[in-house]
């Protein structure tokens, strides 16, 4: 169960978040040179691409929750693209020179703008994408834009906070390798044995901050599974933070050296798995991002807990009891898993293993909605309105199921849906999924 006093500090520690922030003094001239350095840079075939394939059909709008919520034109997704759309007219397209005389230069009131509209507006869920008839990855021009405003100094003050503590000290939230050891000590002491700092295990486990102060729940059911299961593995206190603020705040070489720590503890164990904590934005950073420092792909497999779990439940290695009937359950699909991942049907199966009358919502799986708090959203004050109206969405399309719990595998999902149902005394139970499969494991 979860401690709603600790929840209550965690939310308040990030109402405090920008005053942590180190904010670089910066002329405006500078913060667009430096901005449109960025743009320039990341200006491949495939961005180029995307850029003029857009039709402005509008699907995409409609496909946005953010878009859906507020009705506001500004928050459409291809409008977000209009500053890397306008530096390409000017400088890559062709005619530029022709295309110049009429296409106005970015400012520094347009990179102030657009902050709003690419961290507090959108989650890259990706959700337009999938919609596109073009088939235009918002979501990268999206991160491309967060990557500019970072260089420019204009990232929103909370995640500048987290990003500068994670680069800094190698904590997030003050979480580090001390923490880790006590959450491990304090799991111990209830009977769950974690595995600390093996020097060789087949399976590397990461967590995160989000179950270290909250969520230990999460973290001792993935070991009870892998102890039930017989799995030599491991937590490396050197590499167990699965949250990469690089990624969330546009910092592309703090991202590289978070996924590094994971990395190099994997590689020095010698683990042929990593399994990653419920944590969205964990899995892209590290499975599609992750690469060794020559560029090659990871020589072990990266999977998510409840990508794990559904595997092992398939495979017919991990059994679990049936739950009583009548358990009214819908699954929340994690963007950054289902729709950027394809890890659909393996939480699937975990859920039918344990018996429950799965709901499901209407769209569901990869065109499911966004539940309005990823891609750090979550921690952005000023973004809270807009936040809770997208959020929402999400709750009506639960309450349309008949679910009286909603199974969530993302920690972020987790957090937002238990502040949106605390504003809204919202009834619903949210539930992790692993978390139900360990309570369904065999005596």
């Amino acid at each position: 169960m979860i401690d709603m006093n600790v929840f209550h500090g965690f939310l308040e520690a990030i109402r405090h978040l920008p005053e942590m922030a180190r904010i670089e003094p910066m002329e405006d001239a500078e913060r667009v040179t430096r901005a449109k350095g960025v743009m320039r840079a990341k200006m491949d075939r495939s961005l180029a691409l995307d850029l003029e394939a857009c039709v402005n059909c509008g699907y995409c709008s409609e496909a946005c929750h953010v878009y859906r919520a507020t009705d506001d034109p500004r928050f459409a997704p291809s409008r977000k693209l209009d500053l890397l759309r306008r530096l390409h007219k000017r400088e890559t397209a062709a005619f530029a020179p022709v295309r110049r005389l009429f296409t106005p230069d970015i400012t520094a009131d347009d990179l102030r703008e657009w902050q709003e509209l690419v961290y507090d507006g959108c989650t890259e869920c990706g959700r337009c994408s999938l919609v596109c008839p073009m088939g235009v990855n918002t979501a990268r021009g999206v991160n491309v834009m967060r990557e500019a405003l970072f260089e420019a100094g204009l990232a929103p003050p909370e995640l500048l906070a987290v990003s500068q503590e994670q680069a800094g000290r190698g904590t997030v939230f003050g979480v580090g390798p001390a923490e880790l050891k006590e959450a491990v000590a304090a799991l111990a002491a209830q009977g769950v044995v974690l595995p600390l700092d093996l020097p060789r295990a087949d399976v590397m486990v990461v967590t995160t901050v989000i179950d270290v102060l909250l969520y230990h729940d999460a973290l001792a059911a993935t070991a009870r599974i892998l102890n039930h299961l017989g799995v030599r593995w491991t937590l490396r206190s050197a590499g167990f933070e699965a949250a990469n603020f690089g990624l969330l705040a546009g910092n592309e070489d703090l991202q590289r050296a978070a996924s590094r720590r994971i990395v190099d503890e994997a590689l020095a164990i010698g683990a042929t798995t990593v399994i990653l904590p419920e944590c969205g934005h964990a899995y892209p950073a590290l499975r599609w991002e992750g690469r060794l420092d020559d560029g090659r792909p990871l020589p072990f497999e990266v999977l998510a807990a409840s990508e794990y779990v559904g595997r092992e439940v398939t495979a017919g290695r991990l059994k679990l009891e049936r739950l009583p009937p009548g358990q009214r359950v819908t699954y929340h699909d994690a963007c950054k898993l289902a729709r950027h991942g394809g890890v659909v049907q393996e939480p699937r199966a975990a859920l039918r293993a344990i018996g429950v009358d799965l709901r499901e919502t209407e769209p569901t799986a990869e065109q499911n909605w966004c539940c309005g708090g990823g891609a750090g959203t979550f921690l952005i004050n000023r973004a809270a309105p807009l936040r809770h109206k997208a959020w929402a969405i999400k709750r009506d399309q639960i309450d349309a199921t008949g679910a009286d719990t909603v199974v969530v595998s993302c920690g972020s999902c987790r957090l937002n849906l238990m502040a949106g149902a605390e504003a809204d005394a919202w009834p619903v139970q949210i539930r992790s999924l692993v978390e139900m499969a360990a309570a369904q494991l065999p005596a």
